[in-house]
């Protein structure tokens, strides 16, 4: 079956020559996006209830540009002044490079990762007597806390954002001939929307082995996997499906 519509579960791109448009453009089909999930920010007063006393740390731990906002709003919050002397462990370059939008960059001490949570073990390693604080969702990758623990460093975990399912209804009577999911809580979100959700003749594409298997949990027929051999993103792997599944069109 021809695809025509694709709806992706994420924030629509900010960035113009983002590779969904160009695959709107060169393959004439509609794609529309619609977060399922959104994040909101954890009060100061319930981060203070997990016994977490932002004074008490010398290193923070960041996965995402999340964190760095809820860490930054609940320091304000508590009127914390972040010093100087205070370490910074971004897991990629793209997080180490979202933290210029809260401190000077050259005047504070910033160690990054390449990419998995697991690159930064040497990093950490070498500073192994600071006192970590991991602020994160309520939702933490199994690979965070099984790193930090073999590298028997003193961490703190905090929930300092949560995610959220959104309200979806208005969706109840659009069809989209695929849609796209990220995280295993896109899914959770669409059968809470729509608990009667029947796939028919929908495709169903996801990311991550997470997303897998609560798809597959779901009953779901998933008909484009992503990471996969020659297809390492979801926009790749959407252009091969579709292009084979519209030719001759």
């Amino acid at each position: 079956m021809k695809v025509k519509t694709i709806l992706v579960s994420q924030p629509e791109p900010k960035v113009e020559n983002s590779p969904y448009f160009e695959i709107q453009h060169k393959l004439k089909v509609k794609v529309d996006f619609r977060p399922f999930i959104h994040v909101e920010g954890v009060s100061a007063k319930d981060v203070r209830a997990q016994k977490i006393d932002l004074n008490n740390f010398t290193a923070i731990i960041l996965t995402s540009k999340n964190s760095i906002d809820h860490f930054f709003r609940v320091a304000e919050e508590m009127r914390y002044k972040v010093p100087e002397t205070l370490k910074y462990f971004c897991q990629s370059e793209a997080i180490a490079f979202y933290l210029q939008k809260y401190v000077v960059y050259r005047k504070r001490k910033i160690y990054v990762g390449l990419k998995d949570f697991a690159d930064l073990s040497p990093l950490i390693k070498k500073y192994k007597d600071e006192k970590f604080l991991l602020p994160s969702s309520d939702q933490l990758n199994d690979d965070v806390p099984t790193v930090l623990n073999n590298l028997k460093v003193a961490w703190t975990p905090g929930t300092f954002y949560r995610t959220v399912m959104s309200d979806l209804t208005d969706l109840k009577d659009v069809y989209y001939d695929v849609l796209a999911f990220f995280s295993p809580t896109g899914i959770k979100s669409l059968f809470k929307n729509f608990p009667d959700f029947k796939q028919n003749d929908t495709r169903i594409a996801v990311f991550g082995s997470t997303t897998q298997k609560e798809a597959l949990e779901h009953g779901l027929r998933i008909d484009i996997m992503a990471p996969a051999p020659g297809t390492p993103s979801m926009t790749m792997a959407l252009e091969k499906y579709i292009t084979e599944a519209n030719k001759g069109k």
